[in-house]
C-alpha cells in the first residue's frame, strides 16, 4: 500500500472530528482494504493534551471489532497536530506501534485543515499520497 484514497465525505468527517477536538489533537482509525478508505473511525484522545494524543483504549477496540466485522483492514491511523508541525514528531516516532499502515498527519494552515500521510518505523518516516476521490467511497 503506497497511498491512501478517501472520498470527499470521509474527508469531511475526519476534519469535522479534528476541528471538534481543537485545541487538543484529534485521532482515529482508518478501515478499509488496497488503500482505499471505507471507514473514518474517530476516537477520543484519552490524553486531552494539544501537542499528544493516545486513542481512549475502549474506544480504539470497540473500532476494531467493527472494521473486522466490517471485513475491513486497518490502512491508516490519523491524528492531528493542531499547531504544527506537518510531519510526524519526534513522540510520533517514539511511539510508532502499528507497522504496515499509513499515519495521516493533519494540521491547520491559513484556517484550512491540511493533510499528509507518511510511513513510518519507529526511526524515520517518508510522505506517501493521500489522495481525495469521489470515485473511493
Amino acid at each position: 500500500m503506497e497511498s491512501l484514497t478517501l472520498s470527499p465525505s470521509q474527508w469531511e468527517t475526519l476534519f469535522r472530528h479534528l476541528e471538534d477536538c481543537l485545541p487538543e489533537e484529534g485521532c482515529g482509525l482508518l478501515g478499509g482494504l488496497e488503500g482505499r478508505v471505507q471507514a473514518v473511525l474517530p476516537v477520543t484522545n484519552e490524553l486531552h493534551s494539544a501537542v499528544r494524543f493516545r486513542m481512549l483504549p475502549q474506544e480504539q477496540l470497540e473500532n476494531f471489532i467493527r472494521l473486522e466485522e466490517q471485513g475491513l483492514e486497518l490502512i491508516g491511523i490519523f491524528h492531528s497536530h493542531p499547531n504544527g508541525p506537518p510531519h510526524p514528531s519526534g513522540t510520533d516516532l517514539a511511539e510508532f506501534t502499528y507497522p504496515g499502515v499509513i499515519y495521516v498527519i493533519c494540521w491547520r494552515e491559513n484556517g484550512s485543515w491540511k493533510l499528509k500521510g507518511f510511513w513510518m518505523d519507529g526511526k524515520t518516516y517518508r510522505e506517501v499520497p493521500v489522495n481525495i476521490s469521489a470515485a473511493a467511497a
